[in-house]
């Protein structure tokens, strides 16, 4: 499957699959997709490269902590036999000073002209300003979920692709400063605030656009390990790439994880996926939480302090990883 056919043949299969009923076994109806054969995703090994991350302690930009653990990032993806490089920069936070900029893209099979991307944020945000402590609210996150997870699953997925190779190419991208928007106690109009979210993504879309990077496809991983979640079909994904959307539910709704990744529109949600999609031009669908109880749709941990590795569950991030593994091997 490539480009338009590849679309097409995504579109095809999410319509058909709409209508339910059969056996993947029979050879009269396409109402399900055939399952390539795909390594097991395995959970244990991605929470222990959630909790490897945490162990450094939030990851805020220009800290220690945030340059060791881009080190570690760096060492981690070569040492699974991908060719890394780095982005380094410097960009305006919301308070008009600079921030340092580390973006980490680990590639697999790089002479492969033919090529995916996954992609993650891996900055802790600076401040705990959804926590309902006030007292809590200038402190960093640790970001076991918002942040940690997504970068963790594509470890997992790199190790696996190591072991059973793919016939193209895979980048892995590991975005900094995402997270370091507009604190909710800073005095600033909407529209300032809105513009000092995924400033790494963004840098980076530029970039690979002038360059003439291109890819077929996009996901970003945004907060894929947390207790509860449920990931729905958002909304400048759908616009994006709506047959990717499609392909990827549906998946994920035949391996089993219906009841994590939900056959229901989304809202739309500022994330990485959106620089990838409109700067650099690639289709691009965002994998991001929704939860309808509490304060917050992306949950009760979300800029909080409480963004710690035990309230991560490993059958979201089996879900997520498996999920994603079919994709990528259903298209070998």
């Amino acid at each position: 499957m490539k480009n338009l056919l590849f679309l097409f043949s995504c579109l095809m299969s999410a319509i058909l699959l709409s209508c339910g009923g059969g056996s993947k076994q029979s050879s009269t109806t396409a109402d399900t997709i055939a399952l390539a054969p795909a390594p097991i995703f395995v959970a244990d090994s991605a929470m222990a490269f959630i909790q490897a991350q945490c162990n450094f302690g939030p990851r805020v930009p220009g800290s220690a902590a945030h340059e060791a653990c881009g080190d570690w990032i760096v060492r981690q993806f070569s040492l699974l036999g991908a060719e890394v490089t780095e982005q380094r920069t410097q960009l305006q936070g919301y308070d008009g000073k600079l921030l340092p900029c580390r973006n980490v893209i680990a590639s697999v099979n790089p002479e492969q002209s033919d090529r995916v991307l996954l992609t993650a944020h891996w900055d802790s945000r600076a401040w705990a300003d959804n926590d309902p402590d006030k007292a809590n609210h200038r402190s960093p996150v640790l970001a076991a979920n918002d942040g940690a997870s997504g970068v963790a699953v594509m470890l997992e997925i790199a190790r696996l692709l190591a072991m059973q190779p793919l016939s193209f190419g895979v980048d892995f991208i590991c975005f900094d400063l995402e997270d370091q928007g507009t604190p909710q106690w800073a005095e600033t109009d909407e529209e300032e605030e809105a513009d000092f979210w995924c400033l790494g993504s963004g840098y980076w879309a530029e970039q690979a656009f002038a360059s003439g990077y291109t890819a077929r496809y996009a996901i970003n991983l945004d907060m894929v390990g947390g207790r509860g979640a449920r990931f729905e079909m958002e909304g400048f994904s759908r616009q994006s790439a709506l047959p990717l959307v499609n392909m990827v539910w549906h998946l994920a709704g035949q391996l089993g994880y219906g009841n994590i990744f939900v056959l229901r529109k989304g809202g739309y949600v500022k994330d990485d996926h959106v620089p990838v999609s409109q700067l650099a031009r690639i289709p691009a669908i965002d994998i991001v939480p929704h939860v309808d109880d509490g304060d917050s749709s992306f949950g009760p941990t979300w800029h909080t302090i409480n963004d710690t590795p035990e309230h991560i569950d490993p059958a979201v991030l089996k879900a997520v990883g498996q999920t994603l593994l079919q994709l990528l091997y259903n298209d070998h």
